[in-house]
C-alpha cells in the first residue's frame, strides 16, 4: 500500500513539500519544491555517501539555482525518483533554460532503508512524481 502526503512543515513563502510513502516496503521520497528556484548548498559526508547532482551546488559551477531537493529512502536505488521530480517539473516549463530547452535540477540524497519492508521495492520514479503531486502550502497539525 502506498500514500502521497501533502503539507509543508514550515511557511515559507515559495516553498513547499511533497511526501510519498510505500507502507509496505517501508520506504519513501520526500520532495522540497521551489519552481522558481533557490540556491543550494551541500556538504557531503559518510562512507558510503548516494547523492545525484550534488556537484553543481559547488558556487564555480554555472547552475546557479536549484527547482527541487529530493530526500529518498532506498539506497543506490531510490536515486531514480529524482526522475519522477524533473518529469514534474519539466511538464510545467521549470527549471535552468538551455538552448535545447529547459533542464530541471534536482539535487537528490540517499539513505539506506533496504530490507526493512515486507517487499524489496525502493523508490522510482513514480514515487518521485507522486510526492511531486502531492506538494502543498498548508501546515500539517
Amino acid at each position: 500500500m502506498a500514500e502521497a502526503l501533502g503539507g509543508s512543515r514550515a511557511l515559507v513563502p515559495g516553498l513547499r513539500v511533497g511526501h510519498f510513502t510505500d507502507l509496505e516496503a517501508l520506504t519513501g521520497s520526500t520532495v522540497v519544491l521551489v519552481e522558481e528556484g533557490a540556491v543550494g548548498a551541500v556538504d557531503v559526508r559518510g562512507a558510503a555517501p548516494g547523492t545525484r547532482e550534488t556537484d553543481l551546488l559547488s558556487p564555480e559551477n554555472t547552475v546557479e539555482k536549484v527547482q527541487a531537493i529530493l530526500l529518498t529512502g532506498g539506497s543506490a536505488f531510490g536515486l531514480r525518483a529524482a526522475d519522477g521530480v524533473v518529469r514534474y517539473l519539466a511538464e510545467r516549463g521549470k527549471g535552468f533554460p538551455t538552448p535545447g530547452g529547459v533542464v530541471p535540477i534536482v539535487p537528490a540524497a540517499v539513505l539506506y532503508d533496504l530490507g526493512r519492508g515486507k517487499v524489496h521495492r525502493p523508490p522510482g520514479a513514480e514515487a518521485g512524481y507522486q510526492a511531486a503531486l502531492a506538494v502543498g502550502e498548508e501546515v500539517e497539525e
